[in-house]
């Protein structure tokens, strides 16, 4: 495919104005005269200009979703030809890395980093991949892209292993993993065929913005913003048994396996905890509700009728509402089909346990709420829920 630079200067885009104004406007971060671009700004500012999904906030193998592409987005500063960069962290890994070292080492980080890889791909419905580069030196901006292959562990070599790190190849790259930070890293070399985009720093970017907001007092104040409790809540995939995370096994993830009537292989529930309830009442309709219908939108882009589900009567500042203690499709298959079987891989009929959710480090998901209608989901990586409960609002 064409570079995404050929493809905005085509369509005539924003994608390298933009780039260009935010480097511009450096002299507000730093006094250096290589551009400063915030990570989350170039990601933000790629999937606007592509409209690409953004899949950062899930923190997968990819930053956005680019017609079925998965996207590695990097920008980094590069004096030379080349920088190494983070690729991966493994904190939740780490203890079981810890077990290996030199070769074994490698290929273990090899499976890891591929299964992360495939995980992505299986949810978000990727069909390549690809990384796109922003690379900044003085006065410029090196624009490209390259592959995101999988590393091919069965041609691991020219291995160098110490205390401070781990270094090899597999014939199409070269990786270091960081004991310390269990992060691993890949060199990337920038191309002589990089899009290169020459950036003059504003002297005075502080006298800029005075004026822009003096000559444009009515700006729009945003409104889309994620605001915990109001438009968005992190829900477990998991219960509590004894203190300790537990997979139910029949309710939620397993309510196929439930007692009763015969049930549809692909059926689930995500758990809604009490606490949402209490925290947030107003976020999920209650089950009487005229309102307990609503569409759930899935991030490999489909839709599906959804409830909320399972009896729950809470006392809510003196009245007993019927809030419900899952998340359902009415279609009894949607969630099923995409966490069971893709995000999962399990067969039918095939016990979900915490083990499993540990190992594909992501044992939560986040809904956003678009309006009473609208709600949309996606996972989130491990301890998630506990983290949104416990925070501080």
């Amino acid at each position: 495919m064409k570079s995404f630079a050929e493809i905005d200067i085509e369509k005539n885009g924003n994608y390298l104005k933009l780039l260009s104004a935010v480097s511009k406007l450096s002299g507000l971060f730093s006094e250096s005269a290589v551009p400063f671009i915030n990570y989350r700004v170039a990601e933000n500012i790629f999937c606007r200009s592509f409209d690409a999904g953004n899949l950062s906030r899930s923190d997968t193998a990819f930053d956005a979703n680019y017609n079925s592409i998965g996207i590695g987005l990097k920008t980094f500063v590069c004096n030379g030809n080349s920088s190494t960069e983070k690729v991966a962290e493994f904190n939740s890994l780490s203890r079981t890395l810890r077990e290996f070292s030199g070769k074994e080492l490698a290929l273990k980080l090899g499976e890891f980093r591929n299964d992360r890889i495939s995980l992505a791909n299986r949810i978000y419905d990727i069909e390549n991949s690809l990384y796109h580069i922003v690379a900044r030196k003085e006065k410029e901006l090196f624009l490209y892209e390259t592959d995101y292959n999988i590393i091919d562990v069965s041609n691991i070599h020219s291995i160098k292993d110490n205390k401070a790190s781990l270094q090899f190849e597999d014939g199409n790259n070269l990786y270091t993993f960081n004991h310390s930070k269990s992060t691993l890293f890949r060199k990337f070399i920038i191309p002589p065929t990089a899009f290169r985009l020459p950036i003059d720093i504003i002297e005075d970017p502080y006298s800029l913005l005075l004026e822009l907001f003096e000559e444009n007092k009515n700006l729009k104040t945003a409104t889309d913003k994620l605001i915990k409790g109001e438009n968005y809540v992190i829900l477990p995939l998991y219960g509590m048994k004894n203190g300790e995370k537990f997979v139910f096994e029949r309710s939620g993830l397993n309510q196929w396996n439930a007692n009763g009537r015969k049930r549809n292989a692909n059926e689930v529930y995500i758990p809604v905890p009490a606490v949402i309830h209490h925290k947030y009442r107003d976020f999920f309709p209650s089950i009487e509700s005229d309102k307990n219908h609503f569409k759930l939108h899935l991030p490999n882009g489909k839709t599906f009728e959804a409830s909320m589900c399972q009896t729950a009567v809470i006392n809510l500042d003196g009245e007993k509402i019927n809030k419900g203690k899952g998340l359902m499709t009415k279609s009894n298959k949607g969630l099923g089909d995409w966490l069971l079987r893709k995000a999962l891989q399990l067969k039918e009929h095939e016990l979900v346990t915490i083990e499993m959710l540990n190992k594909i480090e992501y044992d939560s998901v986040i809904i956003i709420k678009e309006d009473d209608d609208n709600y949309k989901i996606d996972i989130m990586k491990t301890n998630s829920f506990d983290e949104f409960i416990n925070e501080a609002e």
